[in-house]
């Protein structure tokens, strides 16, 4: 029988099933759940050692002999850090050890109460992974659980995983060991085999920079699989459009993929990340150990993705229903995209915007800032679109650009709401700055995303205090910064300023503000998608 502790019992289920087969066990109260269970387990034998600073090097000793992770596990409190000696001497040798420590629960931390420091961090210098598990509650924190669990384990080197325990401790209840998910690496003739006998194999490309060597990769792939990317790795597929038709109806079971390949970066579209997480389909990430679908199975790099695509590409790719109905959905939704004409708008900017960039006689990059503007990216833009999506903040988007410009020979144009443009505007205090930074700023008077959330409207802090509502306008903070402005209040305007942001020539930079109403702006979102 194993214990009752849930986050104990899959950290036991995953040692076992990554091949952990040696524990050096200390002896305390904390930690006797976990030293119960891999004395129970069988697969694990446990050595004991009382003296956690020697337990350590013990540990290093049995992974040096067997060529295997072996584990050290230790009880709450100081018992930590008397591992960091051996924990510094494994991150260096790189000798893969996994430090457990039993903790107290976190509402007890820095209480006065007996054997309590905080502990997920303690030995993070000297570690190459540190977690600290959840106590699970509901299946959300069962997957956290799993996930970091997995993370951990799939780490190279010496990492830390760190186990509160609630009282009561010692309740050996449980019959068996749960059957957990179990993420492992994956080979290139593994994951050919995988897309080759998937049935709706799927590609999702999240941010990808151009000159990333997995771009020819995605090329190749294209001739076996359904991929989807958006304007932040080169190419706006309209599936949003496509996934807000099928969402409940029967067309949802015919796109849904059985085989989902995750490469580049973040997505902005939460709708994939929905569609995908309620599949339930396995997913092989390259790249980081990241879990956005939340089933994730395996983890590739990126040479392991390019020697699969090499093993495919020599074979005739056979075009599956799959990949006709994927292409058919699009193609529909292309069509509404560009048949949709929206009224004066912050959609009608960027449209246009795009539209007449792809009539330019020279070479451009072009930035979006967060929000509003780079979903309108992923609906019009015809070329990459840089954005910073690492963290999704709104602050620094114009100072990207500029800096983009500011060391380039193209044409950088930066499209930026009011919020993003006001909070970073010393981007345009600088001396570096040329006539090759165009900005075409959107201002409805606040964060125009808010308007969009469903629910939200029933606040009547909405709009005054969540969106931020304002009256400014970046005519006096251009004239300040030597930049040329112009701005729009109605279609002609913006037709005629958007001709002048794009032709016009000047030695420094140029703002053209684009003044739109806030419920316009939500309302084109919402009729594009019922169009």
């Amino acid at each position: 029988m194993f214990s009752n502790r849930e986050n104990v019992n899959t950290l036991t289920a995953l040692l076992v099933a990554h091949g952990v087969r040696h524990a050096v066990v200390c002896p305390g109260s904390r930690n006797a759940p976990i030293v119960h269970n891999l004395n129970e387990c069988g697969e694990i034998e446990c050595h004991p050692v009382t003296d956690e600073r020697s337990a350590g090097f013990f540990a290093i000793g049995i992974a040096q002999s067997t060529g295997q992770r072996t584990a050290v596990c230790c009880t709450s409190g100081s018992a930590l850090l008397n591992l960091a000696p051996a924990a510094a001497e494994a991150f260096y040798q790189q000798v893969p050890i996994i430090i457990i420590s039993a903790d107290r629960p976190q509402q007890w931390i820095d209480q006065l109460d007996g054997q309590t420091l905080p502990q997920p961090d303690a030995l993070r210098q000297w570690v190459v992974r540190a977690v600290s598990l959840p106590e699970p509650r509901d299946d959300e924190q069962r997957w956290l659980c799993n996930r970091l669990c997995n993370e951990a384990l799939l780490a190279d080197g010496p990492v830390h995983i760190n186990v509160p325990i609630s009282e009561p401790l010692f309740d050996f209840s449980t019959a068996e060991l749960p059957n957990e998910r179990v993420v492992r690496r994956i080979s290139g003739d593994a994951l050919a085999e995988h897309l080759r006998e998937a049935r709706r194999p799927m590609v999702v490309v999240g941010q990808t920079a151009p000159r990333s060597p997995i771009i020819p990769t995605l090329a190749s792939l294209e001739r076996h699989a359904v991929v989807l990317s958006e304007a932040l790795a080169g190419k706006a597929e309209p599936f949003d459009i496509v996934l807000h038709r099928i969402n409940g109806t029967d067309g949802e079971a015919s796109l849904t993929p059985d085989f989902i390949l995750y490469v580049g970066g973040t997505l902005v579209s939460k709708r994939i990340k929905k569609f995908l997480r309620k599949s339930g389909t396995p997913v092989c990430r390259a790249g980081d150990i990241t879990d956005t679908f939340m089933h994730l199975a395996w983890v590739a790099d990126t040479e392991t993705v390019a020697t699969a695509a090499d093993i495919l590409n020599r074979q005739e790719p056979s075009a599956s229903d799959f990949q006709q109905r994927w292409h058919t959905a699009l193609d529909e939704a292309r069509q509404r995209i560009a048949q949709f004409q929206p009224p004066y708008s912050q959609m009608a900017a960027v449209k246009e915007l795009e539209a007449q960039l792809e009539e330019a006689d020279y070479d451009y990059q072009i930035h979006y800032a967060n929000s509003s503007a780079v979903r309108l990216a992923n609906l019009y833009a015809t070329r990459h679109a840089w954005c910073n999506r690492g963290v999704n903040g709104i602050e620094g988007s114009l100072s990207v650009a500029a800096g983009f410009a500011a060391t380039s020979d193209e044409m950088v144009f930066c499209v930026i709401g009011d919020l993003s443009f006001f909070y970073d505007e010393n981007a345009l205090w600088n001396s570096n700055l040329r006539g090759n930074l165009r900005v075409l700023l959107l201002n409805n008077g606040g964060g125009g995303i808010f308007r969009q959330l469903k629910g939200l409207e029933q606040s009547a802090a909405r709009d005054p205090l969540v969106a931020a509502a304002h009256q400014t306008k970046a005519q006096g903070i251009c004239v300040q910064n030597d930049c040329g402005y112009i701005c729009a209040h109605n279609g002609q305007e913006l037709l005629t300023g958007i001709q002048l942001l794009i032709n016009s020539g000047t030695s420094r930079p140029m703002v053209l503000e684009v003044f739109t109403d806030a419920q316009a702006d939500a309302q084109a979102f919402s009729d594009l998608y019922h169009f």
